[in-house]
């Protein structure tokens, strides 16, 4: 099991890397910049906190008043108009700027992940023969590979883009345009019949794809196809890694905070044609054993209507970037090999780095989802150990108190397992991201929203169940995104998992 876990590889932005080490165990060392961070999100909704009790108490003595009260009330206010003019417009005034200032909900309404044809599935025999005959790969390099494979957490029926089954494979623009079409609209094909939302009705569109960001953009792809309205707000996201996602997520968010009355769209993706990499540095072979084809497609909306039928609310967005640090924006970078051919490469540092980015986002959300009693006794050792230098051992949260699913980005199996450890979890909360790992590989960004579907397809999501979505990122990202469900959830038409959820949690090789 050890000598296993040394040549494990592990994940970010969709790319695993040897290490002899798992993650930090970031929860037994906590910066007090992030929790006051997450108290600071805490301050800004005073106001709305402290009105609420305060209506109350209003409300509930209005109550107590008898006739003789009431009658005695309107004798002192027939004699004091003016008093009463300028409280009531004192009364409006605040008001008005309480109900223009107050965030909008929104809400999920639904969403849909493309699900490619079998035709397009490889397993680990095909895709090391392919690997052998393209003739690009020394011994060394398909010896690593197959190695990768065997304890990726992979099965055998994930999918590879059509072009890259091919020999040689077809890399041209025109067959990345392919893919990208190909999985964008087949994920926003299913998003539009399951909820009879018109393509002319959305207002907002977002996009994001890592690294293929084609003129014109993908977003211009799906205005053309669906022949979305000419006021539509677009953006194309493009270089940002498997946390995109959620950022695209955030940044329809704040759109809709902004604009009334209308439906965001965002699709995520990631376009594998001309990202394969063809050379022989082992930290830049990685990725190709572990990304495959997928992408999503969420439809959300700020309209008061859609909260009946939609999936979800979101709660929180929190995001936590660390590239101000040279190893963190370096960590994962593209570039070219000695023989000038194009990959990721990846850093000996990238698992510290993950670790300080997960550990600063989850000690930022804490104070915004975890319990008062778990806050107090997390923030009482904290403020003992760091302020008074008292030697107490470091509380650990129970994240477990704050959500009922989890999703953690399927980027590879030790960073699942990390994770699992450090949170203290339970297997069934990182059963979807191992499930969505070996039924479909990683799928970048929309990874999340796979693993979602599959909590759904196993009808597990309940009325005001939390769902906590994970994700890193190149950069260096973390991002977390955290969902309340409106009502029992049902799996969607077209749930990529319909067809094969019987079959799951299957036993994967360690």
């Amino acid at each position: 099991m050890n000598d296993q876990r040394e040549s494990e590889s592990t994940t970010t932005n969709g790319v695993q890397i040897r290490q002899p080490r798992g993650l930090p165990d970031f929860l037994h060392t906590v910066n007090l910049k992030h929790v006051k961070l997450g108290y600071h999100y805490l301050i800004t909704h005073l106001l709305t906190l402290c009105l609420v009790p305060l209506m109350a108490f209003v409300i509930f003595q209005a109550f107590q008043l008898n006739p003789n009260d009431i009658h005695q009330l309107w004798l002192h206010l027939q004699y004091n108009l003016v008093s009463v003019i300028v409280c009531s417009v004192f009364l409006v005034f605040g008001a008005t700027v309480y109900i223009m200032t107050m965030p909008r909900s929104l809400f999920l309404v639904d969403y849909a992940c493309y699900k490619p044809p079998s035709n397009l599935q490889v397993n680990f025999e095909r895709f090391m023969e392919h690997s052998k005959l393209t003739g690009d790969f020394d011994d060394s390099s398909l010896e690593f590979q197959r190695k990768i494979l065997e304890r990726s957490g992979l099965g055998d029926e994930t999918y590879a883009p059509e072009s890259m089954h091919y020999i040689p494979p077809r890399q041209s623009m025109a067959a990345a345009r392919e893919e990208a079409q190909q999985v964008m609209f087949g994920a926003l094909d299913v998003l539009f019949a399951n909820t009879n939302i018109k393509p002319k009705d959305i207002g907002i569109l977002v996009v994001n794809c890592s690294l293929f960001n084609p003129t014109p953009s993908l977003s211009a792809m799906i205005v053309n196809k669906y022949k979305l309205r000419g006021n539509l707000r677009s953006f194309n996201l493009g270089g940002m890694g498997c946390s995109a996602g959620v950022i695209a997520v955030d940044l329809a968010k704040d759109m809709l905070q902004v604009h009334r009355n209308t439906y965001a769209v965002v699709v995520s993706t990631e376009n594998m044609t001309q990202n394969w990499y063809f050379g022989n540095k082992k930290s830049m072979l990685i990725p190709n054993c572990l990304f495959r084809v997928g992408a999503s497609a969420v439809l959300l909306s700020n309209k008061g209507k859609d909260k009946r039928r939609a999936k979800y609310k979101l709660v929180h967005v929190v995001r936590t970037h660390k590239g101000a640090d040279d190893k963190a924006f370096k960590c994962v970078y593209q570039e070219q090999d000695d023989a000038g051919k194009t990959g990721v490469s990846l850093s000996k540092d990238l698992m510290a780095i993950a670790g300080g980015a997960l550990k600063a986002n989850i000690t930022t959300l804490g104070p915004l989802v975890l319990p008062i009693s778990e806050q107090l006794l997390f923030f009482s050792t904290l403020v003992a150990k760091k302020l008074f230098k008292a030697k107490v051992k470091p509380y650990i949260p129970d994240f477990k108190l704050a959500f009922d699913h989890f999703c953690i980005h399927a980027g590879g199996r030790a960073v699942i397992d990390e994770l699992e450890k450090n949170l203290q979890l339970l297997p069934i909360h990182v059963e979807a991201s191992r499930m969505t790992l070996h039924r479909f590989g990683n799928t970048s960004s929309s990874s999340i929203w796979y693993e979602l579907a599959y909590i759904e397809a196993k009808k597990r999501v309940r009325r005001g169940d939390r769902v906590w979505q994970i994700a890193f990122g190149s950069g260096f990202k973390c991002n977390s995104a955290i969902w309340e469900a409106l009502r029992h959830v049902k799996p969607s038409s077209s749930n990529p998992w319909e067809d094969c959820i019987d079959r799951y949690p299957v036993q994967v090789v360690m």
